[in-house]
């Protein structure tokens, strides 16, 4: 029987189609292009400019500019799609205005594609057709051969070459529910958009003869249903960045404007709001939420749907509800994207949240730092109230909700849930001790419940999909996908999402393209400045939260950087201690005392000071702080400092014993000389230096005054001759 519940919704989502409808972008031409802070970063908005200029000086109605949120593909922005009915996909990369216009006057009118400036191209050819298989150990083939390979051989056996059918391996569909795990392969044909679920020969050939030959779709082999992030790899699923991710919390960046309500209805928007108010059951939602293993995104890792039961049972009438949206963490931004590009699946999970826990308020906190993030937050909300999604009687369901945004100052103590309770009611943003938790007696005295953001965006996927699809995505003690900020010494930085359980190997190499400049890897940092280095040797531990903290190191909020063969452990490690340092309240002595006293001995260490006994004081005030700090930031402080001389103790003592530092980083313990042999009396190392410590006589040997050298290395980087010598 439809409910009133179920009739408001089809009537919203009604209503969303028709304003799309009448849009009529459906059998246009659209191009797209990101918005988000790092596309603007990167000029974004002068592209835009510039084909709005194009598109109106044409006259063409059949073309229409679509902007959309960030991809996560940080290194390559701005990207610019463009996306020809009945033909592939074309995605380019780092457009400026120039590169614009002849897009414009190539692809769109005159159909000829830009090959050398495609998205992780330069490309030779564009196929008519892609086959994107599923590559996920869960997706079963009964053949003798891989389904990637008896494919092409079907292919080529057909008479279809490469030009007219192009085959590409993805990491996997999310397409199989748990009894069909191991029956069947996945293969999405472009760009028909069609997908299809394929147990034996027999069906890839009735595929191959009937559709890609005979051009008509097999309708009885395809997949029932709707994978989560089919709409994503319709778009990006020829590039290897993607379509290795599993994307789940980041399904529509990229993929829709995130300031239309309507475009978010289109992608099955508030339809798990709709089944959660339908069952009007909050235990159950709970225990979907406890059966998926979702886990906190926050860094912490702690159950979320333990937590949620913990508020749900407070005896409180009046509860609250928090979306710690207070990214501190150098080098992460997960958050500011999902919130900039996806806002109203935040929103949507956060009234969730607020029905499961039986609160009627809830907040944004956010940092001031991300006023596009704020601004399409407000925007979302704005929009919510409108449609009647949030205020009184949601969705005629009887239940009241509401959502309001406070600004945080930046502190990064504040991304601790006490701290961040007390900057919300105008304290000084300090934690406290615990227990109580938050969820017994948090804001304004009331039970209150903390999830991050990337928290709130999976529970719309795990309502509408299912507890268990969530659950065997990932690990076996925790559910689901983690999204990372690729950074560091690696070939492709941006935005990652992979199953729990994902190796390190996978993200760097396989993800990233691996370590930048052919150079060797030597860690992985992850976890942010309360992370650890992980390294080299442990390239293929899988990634959770559990083998994390056995590794010494912890999930975090997901900031991931590589570091290579020139990096500095103990250099890295002073880094992070400085910042810790920093940003530490100063509540507690063993993180207000520890950080600074490890800090003075790793500046000791790096400039040559430092003695053998320093290394043990290192160690014993590390695990000082991780016992006796009040708060979990104090507590994970040491972790880069304990990790590192755990892992590399030998360049520690290479700093302290021999007084060198073996990558050539720490300023202090090198200087440069010039090689006689080789110098051949060029004189630019004495043109380009800024002190003028050089001397030697045209086309004879120079020599560096070392009493006046100031080591800026700027000798050691014009010489083309390998004469000077970083020692």
């Amino acid at each position: 029987m439809t409910t009133k519940i179920f009739k408001q919704y089809e009537a919203l989502a009604l209503r969303a189609a028709e304003t799309l409808k009448q849009q009529a972008a459906g059998d246009k031409i659209r191009i797209q292009v990101g918005s988000a802070t790092c596309e603007h970063a990167a000029g974004s908005r002068d592209v835009l400019d510039e084909f709005q200029k194009h598109i109106a000086a044409s006259a063409r109605d059949d073309l229409v500019l679509h902007r959309t949120g960030c991809t996560g593909r940080c290194s390559r922005e701005p990207i610019v799609g463009v996306f020809i009915p009945g033909q592939l996909p074309v995605k380019y990369e780092r457009v400026d205005r120039q590169l614009a216009h002849e897009i414009f006057t190539q692809h769109i009118l005159q159909g000829q594609p830009i090959l050398d400036r495609v998205l992780d191209g330069p490309l030779g050819d564009l196929s008519r057709r892609e086959a994107l298989i599923c590559g996920s150990v869960r997706c079963g083939w009964k053949g003798p051969k891989p389904f990637k390979e008896i494919l092409e051989e079907k292919l080529l056996a057909a008479g279809l070459t490469d030009e007219q059918i192009h085959v590409t391996q993805a990491h996997c569909f999310g397409a199989c529910n748990t009894k069909e795990a191991g029956h069947y392969s996945h293969l999405m044909i472009q760009p028909d958009r069609v997908f299809y679920r394929v147990e034996s020969n027999d069906q890839l050939d009735e595929i191959i003869r009937e559709h890609l030959i005979g051009g008509k779709p097999v309708e009885r082999l395809l997949a029932p249903g709707n994978t989560v992030g089919r709409n994503f790899l319709e778009l990006y699923g020829d590039v290897s960045f993607f379509n290795r991710q599993s994307r789940v919390a980041l399904r529509h960046n990229g993929v829709i404007d995130p300031e239309s309500v309507e475009e978010y209805f289109h992608y099955h928007g508030f339809r798990a709001l709709t089944t959660v108010l339908e069952k009007n059951d909050p235990q159950w939602l709970i225990e979907e939420i406890t059966r998926s293993k979702l886990r906190g995104r926050g860094g912490g890792g702690y159950p979320t749907g333990k937590k949620w039961r913990m508020g749900r049972d407070a005896k409180d009438k009046i509860k609250y509800l928090i979306c710690n949206a207070d990214e501190g963490d150098p080098g992460a931004f997960m958050d500011r994207s999902m919130l900039e590009s996806d806002p109203l699946n935040v929103v949507e999970g956060m009234i969730i949240g607020g029905f499961a826990i039986g609160a009627h308020q809830g907040f944004f906190y956010v940092r001031a730092e991300y006023p596009l993030a704020i601004e399409r937050i407000q925007k979302a909300i704005d929009e919510c109230h409108q449609w009647g999604l949030l205020g009184k009687d949601i969705l005629g369901s009887g239940f009241d909700f509401d959502l309001e945004i406070r600004l945080g100052a930046g502190a990064f103590v504040c991304g601790e849930e006490t701290a961040l309770i007390h900057s919300i009611e105008g304290e000084r943003g300090q934690p406290r001790v615990r227990p109580p938790y938050p969820t017994e007696r948090g804001l304004w005295g009331r039970p209150t419940v903390i999830n991050n953001v990337e928290t709130f965006a999976n529970v719309t996927a795990i309502i509408n999909y299912g507890a268990d699809w969530f659950a065997r995505i990932g690990s076996e003690k925790s559910g689901g996908t983690k999204v990372f900020a690729l950074a560091g010494k690696v070939r492709h930085t941006g935005l990652v999402e992979v199953p729990m359980g994902t190796t390190l190997r996978t993200v760097v190499e396989e993800i990233g393209g691996g370590v930048a400049g052919g150079k060797k890897l030597k860690a992985i940092q992850t976890g942010g400045p309360a992370g650890g280095c992980i390294p080299a040797s442990q390239v293929d531990l899988p990634v959770d939260y559990d083998t994390l903290t056995q590794a010494g190191s912890i999930m975090g909020s997901g900031g991931m950087i590589v570091l290579d063969e020139d990096d500095c452990m103990v250099d890295i490690a002073k880094y992070f201690m400085t910042f810790s340092q920093d940003e530490s309240c100063g509540k507690c002595t063993p993180c207000r005392e520890g950080t600074t006293r490890m800090l003075e001995i790793l500046e000791r260490i790096t400039t040559g000071r430092g003695e053998p006994e320093d290394l043990d004081k290192l160690k014993r005030l590390g695990l000082l702080m991780k016992k006796a700090s009040l708060c979990g930031l104090g507590r994970a402080a040491a972790n880069p400092v304990l990790s590192t001389l755990e892992h590399y103790r030998e360049e520690y003592e290479a700093h302290v014993v021999e007084r060198r530092c073996p990558a050539h980083k720490c300023t202090a313990l090198i200087h440069y000389e010039i090689d006689p042999e080789k110098c051949v009396g060029c004189t630019v190392c004495a043109r380009y230096c800024p002190v003028s410590c050089i001397s030697g006589e045209r086309k004879e040997p120079h020599e560096i005054n070392q009493a006046r050298c100031i080591k800026c290395g700027r000798c050691f980087e014009v010489c083309r001759f390998e004469a000077v010598k970083r020692m």
